[in-house]
């Protein structure tokens, strides 16, 4: 055996390609050889791919928090939402006891134009049973989607009709929004709400502009809450329709990645229009690059708490098999020279990963005085000289507290254990019919509409089997608000779209009604 360790070692040294042959304490020397006799001479087989692709992995959680590798198909799954479409049959759906229960079809999609409803149980795709079996939802989806111009056949269960029926639905390309609502939140005030920077989100973004352009809008509410971020180049565009000829947007620049300068070129069409940016703790990446552009260009004004913290410059290195790398390249800049990205310590994931509980815990996400600014990390804005301080995220300009008052214990457990969602569903489903024929528009559902109380009554009764019971009478009087309002939002959102499902839940929100005091109010705007 050593005679054969050693005769493998010389061809190893000898005779790798003239690309591979480094000095022989070279790390990809070391790398090679380790993986050879892995290979080789472990006592089990190995998986030598899964080998190599845990070796990446293992590289990579060493660097920072979001250097990434993922393999191809974890790489097609992560860019579909941002590239503006996908190819499948056309549905929302949810998970009913294990059921799958179209919440609406895609209009003009694939499923609406064969048929199929919203409400319908699909049980069988390609005579496979997918209900009752326990099948996890990202296995059911890899079963509907396919390529464009592909067949499925879907065994369907509608209410009130006997038996199985058969729905052949060709697989066409599905567009992907993400802009998730766009209205009149108040008389000459808009309102828009950024899901993510995809592809094609400017192009959503500025039609959503000159439809609410047309109603009259003259302030904008730009909702970023829970935007985890997305392309850079949307996040450039959007923010230069706000900004004036050459004012910076962003800047990036690491060891080896020498300074990239991002500017508005002057051609941007809401330049004229106020806008309040509304951001959280959720509030990352591009959503971070616009946010800072318009505060530290004095354009505009930011209300909500402060924002996540990700400001690491991420290229994508395409692998031969689809698989891929992100590795960090440099840092982003706001404007004035703030380094977005919050504090790290090289391969403590999980220390950086309860980064918000320790806002929580420390009071940060509830009270500003909590709240406590590095003054080494002191930058000023490039107009009005008003002081911004970096040291990870944005800081608002307007702070609104964490109400953890209605988001009581008794909720958090509640939705935790998915007993609120669970409980809708089943109502919705048995009272679609009845709700759309009760409402035929928005407006008279909002102003009529009332959760009724056996739904209430059912979500305290399923919680009490699941052993989630409040701690006192005070704690479910202040939990019932906070919950009826979810049930009209999510019925809303059931009857029409999340467009509606937000002009519920907006009406309770602090963030957004703190911007609407503020630009409804004289003298209060931050912009030029």
């Amino acid at each position: 055996m050593r005679k054969y360790i050693c005769l493998l070692l010389f061809y190893l040294f000898t005779f790798l390609p003239l690309s591979a042959q480094q000095s022989n304490d070279s790390p990809l020397r070391k790398l090679q050889l380790a993986e050879i006799a892995i290979k080789n001479f472990y006592v089990d087989s190995v998986n030598e791919q899964k080998l190599v692709e845990d070796g990446i992995r293992g590289m990579l959680e060493k660097l920072d928090p979001h250097s990434t590798y993922t393999d191809a198909k974890e790489t097609k799954a992560m860019n579909e939402p941002l590239q503006g479409d996908f190819e499948g049959i056309g549905v929302q759906f949810n998970m009913i006891e294990d059921t799958l229960v179209v919440i609406q079809p895609v209009v003009n999609g694939p499923s609406q134009k064969v048929g199929i409803l919203a409400g319908d149980r699909i049980v069988s795709v390609n005579d496979s049973t997918i209900a009752g079996v326990k099948m996890a939802r990202i296995d059911i989806m890899k079963m509907l989607r396919g390529k464009k111009g592909t067949k499925v056949k879907l065994g369907v269960v509608r209410r009130g009709v006997k038996g199985v029926l058969t729905f052949v639905v060709t697989r066409a390309k599905i567009p992907v929004h993400t802009i998730n609502a766009s209205y009149m939140i108040r008389p000459n005030v808009g309102y828009i709400r950024i899901e993510s920077f995809g592809m094609k989100t400017h192009d959503e973004f500025m039609s959503a502009v000159d439809s609410l352009k047309k109603k009259g809008m003259k302030t904008l509410l730009l909702d970023l809450q829970d935007n985890g971020g997305g392309y850079l180049q949307s996040a450039v565009q959007i923010s230069n329709e706000f900004l004036k000829n050459n004012d910076m947007i962003v800047y990036t620049e690491g060891r080896r990645a020498r300074r990239q300068n991002f500017k508005a070129i002057g051609n941007g069409r809401l330049q004229d229009v106020k806008v309040y940016v509304l951001v959280n703790e959720l509030s990352a990446s591009a959503a971070e690059i616009v946010t800072g552009a318009i505060q530290d260009n004095d354009r505009g004004t930011v209300v909500g708490r402060r924002t996540f913290g990700k400001g690491l410059v991420q290229r994508p290195l395409d692998l031969p098999d689809g698989s891929m790398i992100r590795l960090t390249i440099a840092h982003y800049y706001t404007p004035s020279g703030r380094c977005i990205q919050k504090p790290y310590t090289k391969g403590d994931l999980k220390d950086y990963e309860m980064d918000l509980e320790k806002r929580l815990k420390h009071c940060e996400l509830t009270n500003p005085d909590s709240i406590h600014f590095d003054t080494s990390q002191k930058f000023y804005t490039l107009r009005n000289h008003r002081v911004v301080y970096g040291g990870g995220g944005i800081m608002p300009d307007y702070f609104v507290p964490l109400d953890t008052t209605k988001y009581t214990k008794y909720h958090r457990l509640l939705a935790a254990k998915n007993i609120i969602m669970n409980t809708y569903l089943k109502y919705v489903d048995a009272n679609r019919t009845t709700l759309k024929g009760l409402y035929k528009s928005f407006d008279t559902f909002n102003k009529n509409y009332v959760v009724p109380q056996s739904l209430l009554d059912t979500i305290i009764a399923e919680g009490k089997k699941e052993k989630v019971e409040p701690k006192d009478k005070a704690e479910l009087t202040a939990t019932m608000p906070y919950i009826k309002v979810q049930l009209k939002a999510l019925v809303a959102r059931d009857l029409w779209d999340m467009n509606e499902y937000y002009r519920v839940w907006n009406e309770q929100s602090d963030i957004v009604n703190k911007a609407i005091k503020l630009c409804t109010a004289p003298n209060t705007d931050r912009s030029l």
